[in-house]
């Protein structure tokens, strides 16, 4: 039986088309949806809904779509989804992990670098006609040799960036929710505190709930030392923006590297105006290859769920 599809934005890859090839298929190709008002408009009598991180899958827009069997988010977070709603209404609610992980591992290294190394500041001083030859101490970063590399969540993207760090000749320790028994690559395992006190550079990798909301605050970006640096391409919220301007303000940090944020799109003007962090548009997915995988798999996901079958990456089963 044929089904209705809304989907938020234009997607990359063959993902409309192999919507359409069993159903019929409404696409938004407008400004993105960001008030809960205007998806519940779109979405309307939709049996399924693609949806991107910025379109709120409240309450009110799950009652208020009574027809959804399946909201099918091309993220791997699903911050922006109701779930606890979706399991009572019986809907049911996929991601799509796995597909960008060696993606945004490889922009977490770019950030990594580009913040030790101070490219940012390098590349403006070019483009602005400062550069007149080279100087010995002109431009000083942070050697990583020989330092520790934090990794706050060693879920998949925590560990394809850890695997990454033996290249650069760091050592590696983890925090998660637990220990685990034989982590891959090899970790050390601190806790929270230990390991942000113990760190030169700390990446940031959990998802977004009510316990890792300002996971870092003023306290904690304090306990790091002297120097050291934050890297987060996980979920803005993370950090504690107006502390983090602060402690940078201090010159306790060395700097950070950021391609989240908290209030996105908006960037604290604090974070805008300093030559020690490089911020990057949450980007860290984007390679033609990984966002037409991901538009793919979550078409691939209502697929399934609107022919009665197991999706491959569900988040809630009805």
């Amino acid at each position: 039986m044929q089904r209705h599809i809304a989907v938020t934005s234009k997607l990359p890859g063959r993902a409309v088309a192999m919507l359409e090839e069993a159903h019929a298929v409404r696409v938004h190709a407008g400004d993105p949806i960001t008030d809960e008002d205007r998806l519940i408009g779109f979405v309307g009598e939709a049996d399924a809904v693609l949806t991107l991180l910025q379109n709120p899958v409240t309450d009110r827009v799950l009652a208020a779509c009574p027809r959804l069997r399946v909201v099918g988010n091309c993220a791997v977070g699903f911050d922006n989804v109701d779930l606890v709603s979706a399991r009572r209404r019986g809907i049911w609610v996929t991601n799509t992990p796995d597909v960008l992980t060696e993606a945004t591992a490889d922009l977490t290294w770019a950030l990594i670098l580009a913040v030790t190394r101070r490219l940012g500041e390098g590349e403006r001083l070019l483009r602005g006609g400062g550069f007149h030859g080279w100087a010995l101490e002109m431009l000083l970063g942070s050697a990583i040799q020989g330092r520790q590399l934090g990794v706050v969540g060693f879920g998949r993207i925590g560990r394809a960036v850890a695997r990454r760090a033996a290249a650069f000749g760091m050592t590696v320790a983890y925090t998660d929710t637990a220990e685990l028994t034989a982590p891959d690559p090899p970790a050390m395992f601190l806790t929270l505190d230990e390991l942000l006190a113990t760190s030169h550079v700390v990446s940031l990798h959990a998802p977004l709930d009510d316990a890792t909301r300002h996971l870092l605050d003023e306290r904690r970006l304090r306990l790091m030392p002297k120097g050291s640096f934050v890297v987060n391409t996980a979920r803005g919220p993370l950090i504690d923006e107006a502390a983090l301007v602060r402690v940078l303000a201090d010159r306790h940090l060395g700097g950070a590297g950021l391609d989240v944020f908290e209030r996105e799109p908006e960037v604290h003007p604090g974070l805008l105006e300093r030559d020690d962090v490089v911020l990057l548009p949450h980007i860290g997915s984007a390679t033609v290859e990984t966002r037409a995988a991901m538009a793919e798999l979550a078409a691939a996901n209502i697929l399934a769920v609107l022919a009665g079958r197991e999706p491959p990456t569900p988040v809630v089963r009805p």
